[in-house]
């Protein structure tokens, strides 16, 4: 993925702050496109990262609905039935099989964060897409990065970061970017001064 950044992005401090989070694995962290990442398909996307280790990075794009819905894509998968009407989301730019996030433990093949599971098997999606009154949201394509790929972009200023939560995965506005971009210059500002209570609504400090 190309990254085009300006100069003033490769201050040491900004440096030095990609560093401290990259120390960690960023699973059931929030990638937010910085305003300089024009790649089309990242572009004023919102990344929710599902694995994270030395040998890369794995997430789905949050705020890219299509205009297909589960039922219908389903239909062209097979006979199985289906309940769920709701939106499939664009993952990413990575083909790849159906991803669901959702809350039913039972039908997991990973815990991202607390209460939130991933799946991808055909079994576990067969069961889940017959209860439409859970909270699910389903993905054709994924983000995926190599190893050192994503630490590299985030210290070259293409992405915020912010700690990811179920109401990120399930959110149904329309500028779910501009909310998480706003949550993550927040922290970058706790994290550069130490400050250690940041008001939601700076304009209330």
């Amino acid at each position: 993925m190309r990254v085009d950044m300006p100069h003033e992005l490769q201050l040491p401090q900004a440096k030095e702050l990609a560093r401290s989070w990259t120390m960690k694995s960023l699973k059931a962290y929030l990638l937010i496109a910085s305003r300089q990442l024009m790649d089309p398909n990242f572009r004023k996307s919102v990344v929710l990262l599902i694995q994270h280790t030395d040998e890369g990075a794995l997430g789905v794009v949050l705020n890219r609905p299509t205009s297909k819905t589960v039922d219908e894509v389903w239909k062209e998968l097979g006979d199985s039935p289906c309940l769920s009407h709701q939106p499939v989301c664009l993952g990413g730019p990575v083909a790849g099989p159906l991803i669901a996030l959702h809350t039913n433990q039972f039908f997991a093949e990973l815990e991202v964060l607390p209460g939130l599971f991933f799946a991808a098997s055909k079994k576990n999606l067969d069961d889940l897409v017959l209860h439409d009154d859970d909270p699910l949201r389903v993905f054709i394509g994924h983000a995926g990065w190599g190893p050192g790929q994503l630490e590299n972009e985030i210290e070259a200023g293409a992405w915020l970061l912010a700690p990811a939560t179920s109401e990120d995965i399930f959110y149904d506005g329309t500028d779910l970017w501009e909310q998480a971009t706003q949550r993550a210059g927040r922290l970058t500002l706790v994290s550069m001064l130490g400050i250690k209570h940041v008001p939601d609504d700076p304009s209330m400090n």
